[in-house]
């Protein structure tokens, strides 16, 4: 999707906060001159190992990565704003493991509504042409381009969100330009039947590619702005009016090795596989209730591919933040299917007509059933009138499959 940034309203305190989801390999989380600052002659054992009421503190896994920071001080130092720091040359390439402890009330409604839209683009001269008639030359899915769609209107989703059977909201993640924002939905999780943690979300809404990392300060936000209130009330706007179900901590991601590999912020590489999953915790510690509890629901994932002739529509829901649109308000667009290749190697996309903007990236497609998700807008051009998403098959089945288990 086009990747417009609105102008700038953050903040000034909060415009450093440009920063991507996991420590980098250093001896703190803060930038070289600050480490030298801090260092210290030596470290005991027990100072290097975070004890387990900061990591309950934190919301921390057991299993930490084994090549971040992990002491004390380090802990503090980033819950109190060291998460800030940014080093462009150094930007997480080092480090393999998505990390990203709670900072108490860090993402408040003036924040989210400043937050810009987290989404690529692509042009014509990207897309594949399809003339071979796909792989096998029989002129199925595989390897086939059709027709641009005419573009679909989107329709604003009637408020309030929390009566509908939409479990869907906003993701927010602070990344290397700044606050951004992404859509996702609620899966359900077989290994917690009616209670699940997870949310659907697309890979470059967490992480940012090839060379790249982990986004910080990753979020969830069901449901968001239930009551549809306009842009410019957000900001002075309570919590409970813009995250009545809660704020949501990304206790673990994943995303496919294809997008952390390939995944490109314009031109569509990665999109094919451009698909997440984020296993949340309530910022609220005192709150034992599920995800799925609190959004009313669950979207049920599904990993079989069908093909394009067999679906009668598909249904794509977002918070499209780029203009015409401003983030506050959730809108979905619903169209049958067409093919849309990038990479002939990889698998054909499923691409819609729909008019929404940067912001919308993430957000769930559903069958005409409106309870199976079998995608999650990836890419869009610069004209915003079709979307894309991923086929959600066996690798996104392997992303999905792993943080299940591992809850």
């Amino acid at each position: 999707m086009p990747s417009i940034a609105r102008p700038a309203r953050r903040r000034p305190a909060l415009a450093a906060a440009a920063v991507a989801a996991v420590l980098a390999v250093t001896a703190t989380a803060c930038g070289p001159e600050e480490d030298k600052a801090d260092a210290k002659p030596s470290a005991t054992a027990s100072e290097k190992k975070p004890s387990k009421d900061l990591k309950e503190d934190l919301g921390l896994p057991d299993d930490l990565p084994k090549d971040l920071p992990t002491s004390l001080d380090d802990l503090k130092k980033w819950k109190n704003g060291a998460w800030k720091n940014w080093d462009r040359d150094r930007w997480l390439k080092e480090a393999q493991d998505f990390f990203n402890p709670v900072i108490d009330d860090l993402w408040d409604p003036d924040r989210m509504k400043d937050a810009d839209g987290n989404d690529r683009k692509v042009d014509d001269s990207d897309i594949d042409d399809g003339k071979s008639g796909g792989k096998d030359g029989t002129g199925e899915d595989e390897g086939v381009t059709d027709p641009t769609p005419d573009p679909v209107k989107a329709a604003a989703v009637k408020t309030p969100y929390t009566r509908d059977d939409l479990p869907v909201g906003k993701v927010f993640m602070d990344t290397p330009k700044g606050a951004m924002v992404c859509s996702g939905a609620v899966v359900a999780d077989p290994q917690n039947p009616g209670k699940s943690n997870l949310v659907a979300t697309a890979g470059h809404c967490v992480h940012g590619g090839a060379g790249k990392g982990w986004y910080r300060n990753v979020v969830f936000v069901p449901d968001y702005n239930p009551g549809g209130l306009a842009n410019e009330q957000l900001s002075s706007a309570s919590k409970s009016d813009v995250a009545p179900k809660g704020i949501w901590w990304a206790k673990r991601a994943r995303t496919t090795d294809h997008w952390i590999k390939t995944g490109a912020e314009r031109g569509g590489k990665g999109a094919q596989q451009d698909f997440a999953v984020l296993q949340v915790q309530p910022e609220d510690k005192t709150d034992s209730t599920s995800l799925e509890e609190k959004a009313g629901g669950a979207l049920k994932p599904s990993f079989s591919t069908p093909r394009v002739k067999s679906l009668k529509s598909l249904t794509a829901v977002g918070y499209p933040a780029a203009p015409p649109f401003d983030g506050a308000k959730m809108y979905r667009c619903a169209d049958k299917p067409s093919r849309l290749t990038i990479d002939p190697a990889q698998p054909t996309m499923y691409r819609i007509g729909c008019t929404m903007t940067a912001g919308s990236s993430g957000g769930p497609w559903l069958d005409s059933s409106g309870t199976r998700l079998l995608s999650v807008t990836s890419i869009g051009p610069i004209t915003a009138d079709w979307l894309a998403g991923a086929r959600l098959g066996k690798e996104a089945k392997g992303v999905f499959d792993t943080i299940s288990q591992e809850g």
